[in-house]
């Protein structure tokens, strides 16, 4: 699931956990949100290296079309 779908979920159980007196229950609702803010950390990781990766990409595409200076 997305990270913010387990995020949700996760404080749903949580305030299910502390209504009903319930610490596992509060506990399994911790874990995942934790999961849920691992996998955004990850997905916003990804994007960055993706977008690096578009930028060096980019570049070389401009560099190679470049015509070479004359050589003195």
């Amino acid at each position: 699931m997305g990270a913010i779908t387990d995020k949700i979920k996760g404080t749903m159980k949580q305030i299910e956990g502390r209504l009903t007196g319930d610490k596992l229950r509060t506990a399994q609702g911790s874990a995942e949100k934790a999961k849920g803010a691992v996998e955004g950390a990850a997905e916003s990781g990804a994007r960055k290296v993706k977008a690096g990766v578009t930028r060096v990409k980019a570049s070389v595409q401009r560099a190679s079309r470049r015509k070479p200076d004359d050589a003195i």
